[in-house]
């Protein structure tokens, strides 16, 4: 009777990790949202277009990596019900379908260009990613492994689908390497520079207490998600080292020499060391004291970086980057839209799991 559970516990997850992949590439392709107008384009004439001479092969391989993942998600979703054959059809419909509105919406958006190109690089990205879903449901001994490794970390139902889609949104948006490690204010090209002696900063209060009860919310989450309170500490380690390593990595490619480790600030450091005792304090509270302090914890973050950070914004990083290609302002814009709603799916998540 274990396995229809894990099945239908999976599709649930997949679903929100669709659904919340699908809300990316609008932001990504309609931001900043603004300047709306009727510019004369006719979409049927766009798509019957010659191929852009100015199109490059970088072009090409971002739209088609940016929905890869989609179709991945949603085919993967789909096999619980369909065939392989019916679940990559549905699932590279489900990318065309979305090119094809976002390439109509630009139309209306001068910043925007419409591409038949870009329309048939993400169809593209979301039928390779729906094979290659097809080919993971083949992976029996993957899968089983998956599910018995699930089955025994994590709790089950359509609560905890939200709170694991819930916690991959937070990753995407910490793995950022213009955020400071579990901060919510973006590095400037002003900020110290590492083994270089400059004018004496003031330290930032605010940015530390906004660690540390980011790191307060994650280890809520997590209590919420896991079977065994035990196994909290464990795991909160393993997703901060790997948020690490991922911000590494990113920052290595996408920033210049000299900032590979702002994000690793004596600002952060603090917070990460105050979120940690009072984590563990936390964790010897009784289960509904203990969602009351993470929905505290919550509210203050969201306070904090929506009244006293109000002046972030993530067109201050640039400089620190050194990245010629691109969608970086929507993808540090993205990154504190995510901070900026966080706190409130995690209320969200924690209300809805109160009496589980």
């Amino acid at each position: 009777m274990e396995e229809p559970i894990i099945s239908e516990s999976r599709v649930r997850l997949g679903t929100w990790l669709a659904i919340g992949y699908a809300l990316f590439i609008i932001y990504g392709s309609l931001s900043p949202f603004s300047g709306w107008r009727e510019q004369g384009l006719d979409f049927i004439e766009v798509l019957g277009a010659p191929f852009q001479l100015t199109y490059t092969a970088f072009d090409a391989f971002i739209n088609l990596l940016a929905y890869l993942p989609f179709g991945l998600l949603v085919c993967l979703t789909l096999r619980a019900h369909f065939g392989a054959l019916t679940s990559v059809i549905l699932g590279l419909c489900s990318g065309v379908l979305l090119s094809a509105s976002m390439e109509y919406l630009q139309m209306y958006l001068p910043m925007r260009v419409s591409s038949n190109l870009d329309l048939l690089n993400n169809s593209a990205g979301a039928l390779i990613g729906a094979l290659l879903a097809v080919s993971i449901t083949s992976w029996t001994w993957f899968l089983s492994r998956l599910t018995r490794w699930h089955n025994d970390l994590f709790l089950h139902g359509k609560e905890m689908s939200f709170g694991l889609a819930l916690l991959a949104l937070w990753m995407f948006a910490q793995i950022n390497p213009s955020l400071p490690m579990l901060g919510n204010v973006f590095i400037s090209g002003v900020s110290p520079r590492p083994f270089v002696m400059l004018p004496h900063a003031p330290f930032n209060g605010w940015e530390s207490s906004a660690v540390t009860l980011n790191l307060l919310m994650l280890g809520t989450l997590m209590s919420t998600l896991l079977r065994a309170s035990r196994n909290i500490v464990t795991a909160l380690l393993a997703i901060l080292g790997m948020v690490a390593l991922a911000k590494f990595i990113s920052a290595a490619l996408l920033l210049k020499s000299w900032a590979l480790l702002l994000w690793i600030s004596s600002e952060a450091l603090l917070g990460m060391l105050l979120g940690i005792l009072l984590l563990l304090a936390a964790l010897k509270l009784p289960r509904s004291t203990a969602i009351n302090f993470g929905t505290a914890a919550a509210l203050c973050n969201f306070a904090i970086v929506n009244f006293v950070f109000n002046d972030n914004n993530p067109s201050a990083a640039m400089s620190i980057y050194h990245w010629h290609y691109g969608h970086l302002l929507n993808y540090n814009g993205l990154a504190q839209t995510i901070t900026l709603i966080f706190p409130l799916l995690l209320i969200f998540h924690l209300w809805r799991i109160r009496k589980v």
